[in-house]
């Protein structure tokens, strides 16, 4: 088989895996750049991409160590990488969705601890520009991936046989997701640009907090677009208390 190589890289304004989106589309409005590696920079390649609205993303897990703990045991698929620098793959994992207390086979999951550490990502295509300065780019909404993730293949999303409406989703459809509330009492984000700040208050309502940490008093810091937004979390509301600009 052929070694794969990236044939892209996209950019986003979260330079960090928290506060990163637990699927693709739960955020709508995040933007992305998807900017092409120098020998994949011919525009056609991108020719009649114009008329879809949607693209499957095929990408790397880049963030997370090449090694892990031994698979004797599920492995939490928030915080493997954080927690041991001798990760590999597991067979079953605990995710977040059910609290971190419950395994489940890891293919049976999205957990980003697998044994290729691929993703799947479907986004929406925003505008495509052909011509620039980095060859061409192709503008993407609600992608669940950090700035610099690498891509490596891109297919067209076809709604007549991609889209199954009446999929069973297995321990999802059981554990409803749960939003926060999100409270700025102190007028924080105005510290950011106007059109970033309902992205982040959407950030923030997905609870980015790992399913093991559970502390009233601790101040979280999600870094995003250029600043660092730092909130507390009580029970189902979260207070952001500063945004600092991050240098």
């Amino acid at each position: 088989m052929k070694h794969i190589e990236p044939v892209a890289y996209i950019h986003t304004d979260l330079p960090g895996k928290f506060g990163v989106p637990r699927q693709s589309g739960l955020v709508a409005g995040l933007q992305g750049r998807i900017v092409f590696c120098p020998p994949y920079r011919d525009p056609e390649a991108l020719r009649g991409l114009e008329d879809f609205s949607h693209l499957w993303l095929i990408w790397g897990f880049s963030a997370n160590r090449p090694n892990g703990p031994a698979r004797t045991r599920a492995v939490d698929s928030e915080s493997a990488d954080d927690k041991s620098p001798d990760y590999t793959w597991q067979p079953t994992v605990r995710p977040p969705r059910m609290g971190g207390n419950k395994a489940f086979g890891v293919f049976a999951t999205r957990s980003p601890f697998r044994p290729n550490g691929l993703g799947l990502s479907s986004v929406a295509i925003e505008r495509i520009e052909l011509k620039t300065a980095q060859g061409p780019v192709i503008h993407v909404l609600g992608a669940d991936l950090a700035d610099g993730t690498p891509i490596y293949d891109i297919k067209p999303y076809l709604a007549y046989t991609d889209s199954h409406p009446q999929a069973r989703g297995g321990f999802t459809d059981s554990t409803p997701r749960r939003l926060l509330q999100v409270s700025d009492p102190d007028n924080c984000l105005r510290l950011l640009p106007t059109e970033k700040r309902p992205q982040a208050l959407q950030l923030i309502a997905q609870d980015p907090r790992p399913s093991y940490q559970r502390d009233a008093d601790r101040v979280y810091g999600l870094p995003f677009a250029g600043h660092d937004i730092k909130f507390r979390v009580n029970d189902s509301e979260a207070v952001i208390v500063a945004v600092e600009r991050l240098d």
